[in-house]
Order: C-alpha cells, then structure tokens, then sequence
C-alpha cells in the first residue's frame, strides 16, 4: 500500500473527516487519534474476516470476483453510513482483494479542482483512491472528478481568462471508493457514476459480540461470553464504539480485578464510565433529564434544550439527538422536542398527567 501522510489530516488513516464535537465521547462515533492507531491493529484484512454487514459484503464480493476474473479494475464503489460502521476498512479490503496499493484523502482535503488533480495524475494503474467524506468536496473538484471517473481523463486549465488553455491528461484506470455519512448531499451526477452503492447498516447485538470476541483475541484479553454480550449491548450498534467499550473495560480488569472480562465486571466498568445499560452516556441522560424534569416531556425548542444542559445547539443536535431518537426516546415535531414514553420509563420517572409523550405514544411528524 501506498500512503501520503499528508493526506490524512490529524486523526491518521481512517479517522473521521466531519468535525465531530463529541468526538471525545466514549460512546461517540468518531474516530480520534487513539481510535485510529487501535483500528489499524484491529482491521480485518479481507472479506472472510468482515464481521457484519452481510448483503454489502456479498455484493461486494461479487463485484471484486468478476473484475478480477476479467483482469480489469473494479467499479468505482460508494459505501454510506454513520461513522464507525467499517466504510474504512471496506476500503482498505477493495484494495487488498484487487492486489492494489491505496491512496487515501478526504473530501474537506480537496477544496480546488488543483488539489484532486495534482492527486490523480499520480495514480497507478489499478489503483484503489479512498475518498473519505466525498461530500464535503468543493464543486469544482467535484466536476472534475465526474470525468475522471467516466472517461477517465481530466482537463487541467493553465493560464487565466481568455487565454487559458485546456489540456486534457490522460489517466491509468483506477477505482475510487467514496465514503459518506450523508448520502442525500451528495449531487445525482456523481452519485450515478458509481458501478456499486452499498449502505452500511447498524450491528445487531450478535454481531457485535462478534467484532468483540474477535478484537479480544488480537488483543490478548480474557472475556467471556456474558462479558461481550454486556459490552455488546452498549455499544450502539456501531463496532468503533464496541472496541472502545472493550478497551476501557480491559483497563478497568486490569487494575481493579485479574485482567479477566465477566459480565459483572463490564458492567462495573461502564458504570465508571457514566455508560449505561442502553448505551446511553453522561450527554444524552443529560438531555433526556431537562426534557422530562424541567420542560414535563416537551414540546421544547432545540436551542432552550442546550440552554439547559450547558451544551451548544449543534452538540445536542448533532452529537445527542440521533441516538435518541433511533432508540425510540426522543422525538422532533414541528412545536420542538418531545420525550416518548420509553424516555420516562428509561429514567425511572412517572410522567405527570397530561404531560407530552405520557400514555400511548403517537405518531410524530419529523422537524
């Protein structure tokens, strides 16, 4: 593999491009420079290891198997999902399936149509190029890429104004894989230039017991099955998250007990940890408290909501809110934020007569 370390930013090959302002959560999804190092060690190396994500993984290795029987370079492939689920290292598996170096870079890295050809004019034949967060490319760079990925062929404009002169550079074949956490920014032109878009969905508990078990064995750390079932179950259905629970919990073995991971044990860590049995950290309880104790279930506004638990308005959106309402705790309406009954019944709290979310849950509209 080749790698260009100025290309990866901060946070090391396969971190997070999106700045995430919970990206020191333990339960938060992005990848920080702790998280990076670990992930190398961890990755799985082909498809056979791949944990999870099973119809992606068989399409997937559809696609590779027939381009390698045909001696050609594989589609251009688009993987989507939350941070944490393995786009990364779906990417890095492309590369070691096809016998291909990588080149990896992110969309926020690529802000002039100079920066992606300097970029592509150096690929090899073959080559697999990892754009990370491809929607956050500028426009410019973005219709570039729309003939580099066609034809194959970029224009590069030398000069200025009337005299600027066009010369088209050819380009070896290449397969760019593009990973994005919001597949909806992304422009239907570039979208539809892709041979094969997979959507990354969250684990199943049982899958992530999985991943544990598995990161356990390369990390020399005695767990039972009752322990990876409890890590598993509060690890948010995303694999990032799973592996960091297990470290902090292997800590915790380490010093406070014989090095040994029992479900008693992990859940005695992640109490330490402020992380609860649903997953839940210090943030999200935190949110869900002012709605019910200071606000009766809500409606309230998102900015009085991060008023009230001393965070900005883009942590609890951005950081908080996507969890909760996947679990079923949270609602967004048009009047603002509601609690569900779940929330209630989470906190260990009675919701009061008439309060909102109280009884049989409706329907809610989103925001």
């Amino acid at each position: 593999m080749t790698w260009d370390d100025a290309e990866y930013g901060a946070g090391g090959p396969g971190a997070e491009a999106t700045a995430d302002p919970g990206a020191s959560r333990l339960v938060g999804a992005a990848a920080d420079g702790e998280d990076a190092a670990v992930e190398a060690a961890l990755r799985p190396k082909d498809l056979a290891e791949f944990v999870g994500q099973e119809r992606v993984r068989e399409q997937l290795d559809l696609v590779l198997r027939a381009a390698r029987q045909r001696g050609a370079t594989a589609d251009h492939v688009l993987l989507s999902g939350a941070p944490g689920l393995g786009k990364t290292t779906l990417a890095m598996i492309v590369a070691a399936e096809m016998g291909a170096p990588i080149r990896i870079t992110s969309g926020p890295a690529i802000q002039h149509a100079g920066d992606l050809a300097a970029i592509l004019s150096s690929l090899q034949e073959g080559e697999v190029l990892f754009l990370d967060e491809i929607h956050r490319m500028s426009r410019p760079a973005e219709e570039m890429l729309y003939m580099a990925m066609e034809d194959f062929r970029v224009d590069v404009i030398v000069g200025k104004g009337p005299g600027a002169t066009a010369i088209p550079l050819e380009l070896p074949p290449f397969t760019l894989v593009g990973a994005t956490t919001r597949a909806g920014l992304l422009p239907p032109p570039l979208r539809d230039r892709f041979g094969f878009t997979g959507h990354m969905e969250f684990y199943a508990p049982q899958e992530l017991e999985r991943v544990i078990h598995r990161s356990a064995g390369l990390l020399d750390v005695s767990i039972d099955p009752a322990g990876a079932a409890e890590i598993a179950g509060r690890s948010r259905g995303t694999p990032r998250i799973a592996n960091r629970l297990l470290r902090r919990v292997r800590d915790y073995a380490q010093v406070r007990a014989d090095g040994a991971v029992t479900e008693e044990l992990a859940g005695r860590a992640l109490e330490v940890y402020e992380v609860d049995d649903r997953g839940l950290d210090r943030l999200d309880r935190a949110v869900l408290r002012a709605l019910l104790q200071l606000f009766g279930g809500g409606p309230v506004g998102l900015s009085t909501l991060a008023v009230a638990v001393g965070e900005e308005r883009e942590t609890v959106e951005e950081v908080a809110e996507p969890f909760l309402v996947r679990e079923g705790l949270l609602a967004r309406t048009p009047r603002g934020r509601v609690a569900t009954p779940a929330a209630w019944a989470h906190l260990g709290l009675t919701a009061p007569q008439g309060a909102a979310g109280a009884g049989r849950q409706a329907t809610l509209p989103d925001a």
